[in-house]
């Protein structure tokens, strides 16, 4: 039997799970400042991304279209930083979160921004220990631990797992209201 009460030896009786997945991007300025946008179907500051297409798509492949349906800007490069397992919740089904850090733009190509008016309301380029305010819960805990990893760190509902190995690295350096602690 598993955790869950299925004997994945039964065919009869084995359901393969759907675990809902997206992804985000953490897009910074020149200076350091992250890009955090507002949407206006929930209370809370977020960044650039969103579910992951049933079609295939892979989380990479999500990133880079939310971030072009979402604020119109195209990134060629990202690293993952963080995957997080949300819980199921009475509120919703959870699923998995991949975070990749797409680096800094160019300020021509902030510039051009253009918001996906239906979703979104504004955007802002804040410094990340603003950002961190700004944004929610499991969401603030995943962007928090990535600014501090040294390399992709796995949470669950945005929090460290000790037993995982590499999941507790993190960076000497905290991110400061300037973002000048941030490293690559």
């Amino acid at each position: 039997m598993s955790a869950h009460g299925a004997d994945a030896r039964d065919p009869d009786n084995f359901v393969l799970p759907r675990i809902p997945a997206s992804a985000g991007a953490m897009i910074f300025d020149r200076s350091g400042r992250l890009l955090i946008v507002n949407p206006t179907y929930k209370d809370h500051w977020t960044i650039p991304g969103g579910i992951m297409e049933a079609d295939g798509e892979t989380p990479w492949e999500a990133c880079r279209r939310e971030v072009l349906e979402e604020v119109g800007l195209v990134v060629e490069r990202g690293r993952l930083v963080a995957v997080d397992f949300l819980h199921p919740k009475r509120s919703g089904p959870g699923g998995v979160r991949f975070l990749f850090d797409c680096g800094a733009l160019p300020d021509t190509a902030l510039a051009g921004i253009t918001l996906q008016e239906a979703e979104l309301s504004e955007h802002r380029l804040v410094d990340p220990a603003r950002a961190l305010e700004l944004l929610s819960g499991p969401l603030r805990r995943r962007v928090g631990a990535a600014l501090a990893a040294t390399e992709c760190v796995y949470l669950e509902d945005g929090r460290y797992i000790d037993a995982v190995p590499g999941s507790a690295v993190r960076r000497q350096a905290v991110p400061s209201s300037r973002g000048t602690s941030r490293k690559k």
